[in-house]
């Protein structure tokens, strides 16, 4: 089965309900009305020479546009490539490089960054395409002429631009089966140079279906979607995950504390006001909207990192919001970074709503959830998602190449296998085998590279931190997560980040990066001393550091190698 398979079963079933709303722009598209301009898109995308396993690199805010777009690459069986909106001329240089797209859809703004990049390490790409001339179904120009939006770099040897045809916009898409990639999607990078990882329809599919089903999504959900459509966290478990359940997203295309928070408490309208009578989306008719109706854009789902959720609380306090306000809310879901159980507790206090946090990675989708109907305990990511197995190993048995399990309550390195976990890291064998250790039987588990432990009373999985992260002083392991929960409880912290640095005498030892709390001064002498009433002394930071913010990535994951040696 294809991805979109269920995203066509939604367009059959419910061909008038919203689909997406364009809560920038006010652009509304029902499902007919999206896979309308899917089609078109896609036809605009063939006449412009993209095959099938081509690759097309996406530069570019989150929009309606954007989704018309992706989904149209899809459709041809073509690879979309998102590109972190963060990325300078030298990152995204690598992955134009290592990719070789034949397009880069960008919008307007960042045309003059993909432009900075060496053309040597762009001369796969053809086209530099602008974003609304995809969405449109535009198709390219005659070759020698020039085409508002459109930069052709240079042609493929011994292939000209295709001429715009009378192709068929609803004919059916080429053949693919579960196991053609879809995405390659890299790496946020937080620990090294990023990799490329092949995400076929098959494992788009299990994480979607299992979260279909684990998190009882339904037709009548509105999702607010506020997280970026580079990463799997926004694009699949929000955008893909939606569409095939027949939800409404209501797409923003950056978080704005205020505006997000208006809609959470809220009809729908972002800033409280209508968006009735506004423009369909850039290239959308008239004929492709509905009417609004205030009950469809009540939101009642909402994806988030734990900054988000920081900024929603500081925004809650300041309104004196009561929380009956979100009352109509259905589920809110943390995730792509360590929710501190302090966090879980003020949010439930302040909304009256239960954070659910996952676990999930660019490789693998999906893995492990807090239940739905079930105790949300905090400092966990739950059991594993349906279709997911997972176990916690000695890290040492698998650098000999074997698998020796760790009891309950023993940390060790989370392996989880299951038809989520991707096809390997793209044109690198040797990154691919060296991310996979196979069991007595021969199934490949994937080695996530993150410390975790089961609670041997619930099953619940708490992670620890990154596999290259652990601290040995000494011999002895520190986990750098346990350490900075610590931090984080203690008067005037808020947050804190926990590495290792070269010691003579212990081999490795644990120094803390501390961010103080609106006003806060705290003295190291009375951080550590609240370290060691809490920790064995192994565990305890050899030095404090006061720093104005920890470096992130744009997903909110501390980036612990850009921190000052």
């Amino acid at each position: 089965m294809h991805l979109l398979d269920l995203f066509a079963i939604r367009v059959l079933e419910q061909p008038d309900a919203t689909a997406l709303v364009d809560a920038e722009s006010g652009a509304r598209l029902t499902y007919a009305a999206l896979d309308a301009r899917v089609n078109r898109a896609a036809t605009g995308l063939a006449n412009r020479g993209l095959l099938p396993r081509d690759r097309a690199a996406f530069f570019a805010d989150g929009s309606a546009d954007l989704v018309v777009a992706h989904l149209a690459t899809l459709r041809l069986g073509a690879i979309a490539v998102p590109i972190n909106l963060a990325y300078t001329a030298r990152e995204i240089g690598h992955i134009l490089e290592d990719a070789e797209p034949r397009l880069v859809v960008v919008d307007g703004e960042r045309r003059e960054m993909i432009e900075r990049v060496p053309p040597e390490r762009r001369r796969s790409v053809e086209q530099v395409v602008a974003l609304g001339e995809v969405a449109s179904g535009s198709p390219a120009p005659a070759i020698g002429e020039a085409s508002r939006g459109t930069q052709s770099l240079q042609q493929r040897p011994g292939q000209g631009l295709q001429q715009p045809s009378q192709q068929n916009p609803h004919q059916d898409p080429p053949h693919q089966n579960g196991s053609s990639p879809a995405l390659l999607v890299y790496t946020s990078g937080t620990t090294g140079k990023s990799k490329g990882a092949v995400i076929t329809h098959d494992n788009l599919l299990a994480t979607v279906t299992g979260l279909l089903a684990a998190w009882a999504w339904r037709p009548d959900d509105v999702l607010l979607l506020a997280l970026p459509l580079f990463h799997v966290h926004g694009l699949v478990v929000g955008l893909h995950t939606a569409l095939a359940a027949g939800a409404s997203v209501r797409l923003h295309r950056r978080f704005d504390t205020d505006r997000v928070l208006d809609e959470l408490t809220a009809g729908g309208s972002p800033s409280g006001q209508s968006t009735a009578g506004k423009a369909t989306a850039n290239s959308a008719t008239a004929d492709e909207s509905t009417a609004i109706t205030a009950d469809r854009d009540r939101v009642t789902l909402f994806f988030g990192v734990p900054t988000l959720y920081v900024r929603l609380l500081e925004a809650i306090r300041r309104r004196r919001l009561e929380p009956d306000a979100f009352g109509h809310l259905r589920l809110l879901c943390s995730g792509s970074a360590p929710l501190a159980p302090e966090l879980f507790e003020a949010f439930r206090e302040a909304t009256g709503h239960t954070l659910l946090e996952r676990y999930g990675m660019t490789e693998t989708g999906m893995n492990l959830s807090n239940p739905y109907a079930g105790p949300r305990r905090p400092g966990t990511v739950g059991v594993p998602l349906p279709g997911v197995s997972a176990r916690i190993a000695d890290p040492g048995s698998l650098d000999d190449g074997a698998i020796a399990d760790v009891d309950d309550g023993t940390a060790g390195e989370l392996l989880v296998r299951g038809s989520n976990v991707f096809a390997g890291y793209w044109r690198d064998p040797e990154k691919t085998a060296a991310a996979f250790v196979a069991d007595g039987a021969g199934r490949k588990w994937f080695r996530t590279g993150d410390l975790a432990r089961r609670d041997p009373e619930t099953g619940y999985v708490t992670l620890l931190g990154r596999s290259r992260e652990l601290i040995l002083r000494g011999g002895l392991n520190v986990y750098p997560r346990e350490v900075e929960e610590v931090l984080e409880a203690l008067p005037g912290v808020a947050e804190a980040a926990v590495v290792g640095r070269p010691d003579l005498e212990y081999g490795e030892v644990p120094v803390a990066f501390v961010v103080p709390a609106d006003g806060a001064a705290p003295e190291e002498a009375a951080l550590l001393a609240g370290c060691r009433e809490r920790l064995a002394a192994f565990k305890v930071p050899v030095a404090v550091r006061l720093v104005e913010a920890l470096p992130r990535n744009a997903l909110g994951k501390v980036q612990k190698h850009r921190l000052p040696a």
